[in-house]
């Protein structure tokens, strides 16, 4: 018996890389599965039905249940379309994870607005766009559900060349946040995900082409903390963010100092005393 057995799972982007292993570990797990894939390239551009089907049909061939979807995620009406999907074919959707993405690097001074807006639209808006309609879908049911989000610590940490892609991924982030107090009285759990995997989105990046890295951050070893988080073991879990990957899962926070306090004049802070009390202020080193 699986540990998913009679759950419906969407996940997006999984005609490769990380989607797709976490679509053969829902279905391995038990899960009928919808593969949504544009089949387009790293950067988002272009598109074919191919990386989906092949998905759907590694699933089969498994023994398992899958449907696919060619849709955009960065588009309303098609991440309706996309939740739909997995209404028609499967009769409900419970657990959606929300993986698409793409990579149009530029440090700022070089980056236009087209740069900026398509990787927002498919990471951010995409992550809108599928989670609102799966939502209120589970909500309706009213049997509860599980939405993982993909985040990265380009956004929770920063990284170099990547502000657009941080932004949508920081964003996510806050997202995932509010997302799990709203669910929280409709039983529909939220989680964010700071996966770091050998994809075709990272396999440029240095130190990436190394074989021994390829091999230590293998996507397949992000896919059981999914199957886990949509699974009955995760139950009393929420609003909780991972990283994840090279056989390494760690909780990551936003953490607040104690910081200082004045209470006199009104607790109206002058520069020259921020300055003096600024060890206070920061978090240790």
């Amino acid at each position: 018996m699986g540990l998913l057995d009679g759950k419906v799972a969407l996940v997006t982007g999984a005609g490769g890389g990380l989607g797709r292993e976490h679509a053969l570990a829902l279905a391995r797990a038990g899960a009928k599965v919808v593969v949504n894939d544009l089949g387009g390239s790293r950067d988002g551009t272009g598109r074919s039905s191919s990386m989906a089907d092949r998905v759907v049909e590694e699933i089969r061939a498994l023994g398992g249940e899958a449907a696919a979807s060619y849709d955009s995620v960065a588009d309303v009406a098609a991440g309706e379309r996309i939740v739909q999907t997995a209404i028609d074919a499967f009769g409900k959707l419970d657990v959606v994870v929300n993986n698409a993405g793409i990579l149009r690097d530029k440090t700022l001074a070089k980056m236009d607005e087209a740069l900026w807006d398509v990787v927002i639209a498919v990471h951010l808006k995409g992550t809108y766009c599928v989670s609102r309609p799966a939502f209120n879908h589970m909500k309706e049911r009213g049997q509860g559900g599980v939405i993982i989000n993909t985040s990265s610590t380009s956004g929770l940490n920063g990284n170099f060349g990547q502000s657009n892609y941080g932004a949508a991924k920081a964003g996510i982030w806050g997202f995932t946040r509010c997302l799990a107090l709203e669910g929280q009285r409709h039983g529909i759990r939220a989680y964010a995900l700071a996966p770091v995997a050998h994809t075709r989105l990272t396999e440029d990046l240095p130190g990436f082409q190394d074989e021994k890295m390829k091999a230590r951050l293998d996507p397949s070893l992000v896919a059981p903390l999914v199957v886990y988080l949509a699974s009955d073991y995760a139950k009393d879990l929420t609003d909780k963010t991972f990283f994840v990957g090279g056989g390494r899962i760690a909780e990551m926070r936003m953490v607040t100092a104690t910081g200082a306090t004045k209470a006199e004049q009104g607790g109206l802070w002058t520069p020259e005393e921020i300055a003096a009390r600024m060890n206070d202020i920061l978090l240790p080193q």
